[in-house]
């Protein structure tokens, strides 16, 4: 019988819980699999960690889910400290993976991908690496789908910041899931400038100027006003990034 999880591997294992799409944590996932050799594991001993995660995780427990009652004392201490330092997480799984070899390298082309100007390949690369984590984190909470429309091709998706990156620290809001939502392209590039926001509620909210203005305001725009978004299975959008995103554009919304 091996012994109890290292910190690496229950860090390894708290990534894949977060990039994992609700439903797929079972034996037979790929990636399960892959991390199950890697760590010399059997692939149930990774998908019950993965399980015991969601006890831990106040996005998935707040509506009064639960996961498996017997997280480990370790566990918690990952969670507890990679949820107030998203950043940290991704450099020391990267560097985990590494010696592993599970890393591959990130092949990122999506618009939705901000590189910062005159930064060296190494920032870069952590950049990258920190976003790819961010849209995959995403893409597994919301099921693949925009929370607006539900519209569920992957290459018209966005993985959006509620406050925006450029406004966000690198400790616990860049690569923050819950600074996120899943757009489409036209609902993004619309919340990104202020023309849609969202409640405490997480109804949406489209500014009066693309209500009624024309049929394909209407059409895009004032067919999603009022209604409560998709919410996601876990990483439910931080108030207080929602309260930053009202403030930017107070005034434009009624909110």
């Amino acid at each position: 019988m091996k012994n109890n999880w290292t910190r690496d591997e229950t860090m390894l294992a708290f990534e894949l819980y977060c990039t994992m799409p609700k439903g797929k944590d079972t034996v037979y996932n790929p990636k399960i699999i892959a991390l199950s050799r890697a760590i010399g594991r059997s692939t149930n001993s990774v998908k019950l960690k993965l399980q015991n995660f969601k006890s831990c995780d106040p996005s998935y427990t707040q509506d009064g889910k639960v996961g498996l009652s017997n997280a480990s004392k370790l566990d918690w201490e990952v969670c507890n400290e990679f949820f107030q330092n998203w950043d940290n997480l991704i450099v020391e799984t990267n560097e985990i993976k590494t010696r592993l070899g599970l890393h591959q390298p990130v092949q990122i082309d999506f618009d939705d991908m901000e590189t910062p100007i005159g930064k060296d390949k190494i920032i870069i690369s952590k950049v990258r690496e920190g976003q790819a984590f961010f849209r995959a984190a995403l893409m597994a909470a919301y099921d693949n789908k925009c929370c607006f429309t539900g519209i569920d091709i992957p290459e018209l998706l966005r993985a959006s910041h509620i406050k925006p990156w450029s406004k966000s620290n690198d400790i616990n809001e860049k690569t923050n899931p819950r600074n996120g939502l899943l757009l489409n392209a036209l609902h993004d590039a619309a919340f990104d400038r202020g023309y849609i926001t969202i409640t405490f509620d997480y109804t949406i909210v489209i500014a009066s100027e693309l209500l009624l203005s024309n049929a394909a305001h209407k059409t895009y725009f004032e067919l999603i006003n009022g209604r409560r978004m998709l919410l996601p299975s876990r990483f439910l959008p931080d108030k207080k990034f929602i309260e930053y995103h009202h403030k930017m554009f107070k005034g434009k919304i009624p909110v």
